[in-house]
């Protein structure tokens, strides 16, 4: 049986026995570096239930019964309300011989409950920039988590291909292209339409200034700019199915898909499915006329359609525009009814977006809850915090935004140059191949953002992120490496004597291998790739510190050799296993 079971049963079963009392839950958690043991029992639950003078006497008589009748049990003290546990050495040895073999050690069996997680959601008039690595990282990791725990998943992203924004790159395309394409300019598709955002951004800025100074007030002149209502224009054309404005606007979206899936690719991410805005924007319509008839949803005079949420703590929505327009909150239900349509068993539906949106999310899932679906209470926001560079914050219009692949062939290159730089590759004159850089590069960016818990704000250090010895993506994948090298020296059928005595660094490295199960576990319910990074480093620091002060070949005995590999050949199969939820590669050689 799991130790932390045992002892939860046999501490209730203790409780029931002696003092004719019954917990829920006995809080059970690991005994802190400051004091002996291994596993701590917080006794102050205890203390409300039974006689003030069985108080302080409940610990000492409690731990004398673990240890009679655990035969993993073998020492205890009492600090203050704290129980600490020590267990033996033959647990965890046993532990780790079980399990030294096992590749899908921490991972759940299937279950046939799907959950649908949506991420990057990229409009079409841009390249995808830091932000939506953020996102996208997020939302595979999670994905990835997801699957660990047991759940079907379906990786899903909205694109945002339709709107005023999309006009404004085809109009300055139209009006200052002369018939340019990616192909003849030699740029990514993406990238190319994006200059022609920001292109059309600059054009509006001049042109509303002539305004401006002409005496016209600031707002009418940002919607009568020449540019601008050429955009407006082209955007009623499209409403209307203009065959020359649809035309563009496939031709346009055309080339920044094909940007987007080489950055994807780049990033090491997919998806299952993509939904098009210009495909669903419609679909919610047919929501409103169920949620006039239920009476959850009404009309005002001027025929748009409201929800009143006041009761809720939230304020009244508009849902369908007086001309039958529809809203992005409509939209948004039409698609949740969709992607239900689309899958069975769906258990979940998971929304990694930035938590500007916080409040759109509350809304809509109470707007669906009230509309009847079922499903809406297991519909999650995963929100996340904005991430910035040093230089300081990013507007795409402005064209100060960081390009993703920009980004990470920057971050290559750093590796490359930094790789090099040292005296080990330059005694050696040994460098390695392009590939086996991106997967250092891209496991440091990986590594750098997901460490941080989503909610929080990030500042993304380039230099920082490639740093060797600290908390960082390179730092777990140099050690990987380095077992790898020890590992590939010696027999993989390891035997180990069940009698061995574990010093403190082995032990302290098989039970932070013990803890990953439930990591995996937490990271799930937090919905926070956080946990198994932060968990990771951890153990990797742990592992490095058995390695820097024991020899793990031909050490002291043939026993201790022999239980060092089988340490190391779990810690790397847990560092296999954990980068891989987060969706880092590791490299052959650093």
């Amino acid at each position: 049986m799991e130790i932390k079971s045992e002892i939860s049963n046999l501490t209730s079963n203790f409780l029931i026995k002696n003092y004719d009392i019954k917990v829920e839950k006995i809080e059970i958690q690991n005994t802190k570096k400051d004091f002996d043991g291994d596993i701590t029992i917080v006794l102050f639950p205890f203390f409300k239930l039974i006689n003030k003078d069985q108080v302080s006497g409940i610990g000492k008589l409690l731990g004398e019964h673990l240890i009679k009748d655990s035969i993993y049990l073998i020492d205890f003290n009492i600090v203050g309300g704290f129980l600490n546990l020590t267990v033996s050495d033959a647990y965890y040895l046993d532990f780790i011989d079980i399990i030294k073999d096992d590749l899908s050690f921490g991972k759940v069996e299937n279950t046939n409950d799907t959950y649908i997680v949506e991420f990057s959601s990229p409009n079409t008039n841009k390249p995808l920039h830091l932000g939506h690595i953020r996102n996208n990282l997020l939302g595979y990791s999670i994905s990835k988590i997801l699957e660990a725990n047991g759940k079907k998943v379906q990786k899903v992203q909205i694109i945002n291909d339709r709107g005023i924004h999309i006009c404004k790159s085809m109009v300055a395309w139209k009006q200052f292209a002369e018939g340019a394409t990616p192909e003849s300019e030699n740029t990514k598709g993406d990238k190319f339409v994006g200059d022609y955002y920001i292109m059309f951004d600059k054009v509006h800025k001049d042109q509303m200034r002539q305004l401006i100074e002409s005496g016209m007030d600031k707002d009418v002149a940002s919607e009568n700019t020449e540019i601008m209502k050429a955009a407006k224009k082209e955007l009623m054309n499209w409403e209307k199915n203009n065959k020359e404005t649809r035309q563009i606007w496939k031709m346009m979206n055309d080339w920044v898909y094909d940007g987007f899936d080489k950055t994807y690719s780049l990033l090491g991410v997919s998806f299952d499915k993509n939904y098009y805005e210009s495909e669903t924007y419609l679909l919610g319509k047919n929501i409103m006329e169920e949620g006039l008839k239920k009476g959850v949803l009404y009309e005002r005079e001027d025929s748009s359609v409201w929800i009143n949420l006041d009761n809720e703590g939230l304020d009244e929505k508009l849902l369908l525009r007086s001309d039958g327009t529809s809203v992005y909150m409509t939209q948004d239900l039409g698609t949740a009814v969709q992607r239900i349509a689309d899958n069975s068993n769906v258990k979940g539906m998971i929304y990694t977006v930035g938590n500007e949106q916080d409040y759109h999310f509350k809304v809509l899932f109470k707007i669906l809850n009230k509309l009847g679906y079922d499903w809406a209470d297991n519909l999650f926001h995963l929100s996340y915090g904005m991430v910035d560079l040093p230089s300081g914050k990013m507007k795409s219009r402005e064209g100060t935004v960081v390009d993703a692949d920009d980004l990470i062939y920057d971050l290559i290159d750093s590796v490359k140059h930094t790789s090099e730089s040292l005296d080990k590759y330059k005694s050696n004159n040994e460098t390695l191949d392009f590939d086996e850089y991106k997967k250092i590069a891209l496991g440091a960016l990986k590594y750098y953002i997901l460490k941080v818990d989503p909610k929080k704000n990030i500042l993304f250090n380039p230099e920082e992120s490639i740093d060797l010895s600290g908390n960082t993506g390179p730092f777990i994948q140099y050690a990987y490496v380095r077992i790898q090298s020890i590992l590939k020296k010696v027999n993989k059928d390891i035997q180990i004597d069940k009698s061995y005595k574990l010093n403190d660094k082995e032990k302290e490295v098989i039970k932070t291998i013990y803890e990953y199960p439930s990591v995996i576990i937490a990271s799930y319910n937090e919905l926070s790739p956080a946990l198994i990074a932060n968990y990771l480093y951890d153990l990797v620091r742990n592992y490095n510190s058995l390695y820097q002060n024991h020899h793990i070949l031909n050490s002291e005995t043939k026993e201790s050799t022999s239980v060092r590999l089988v340490i190391s050949q779990k810690t790397s199969h847990v560092i296999e296993s954990a980068c891989d939820l987060l969706g880092i590669d590791l490299p052959n050689r650093m």
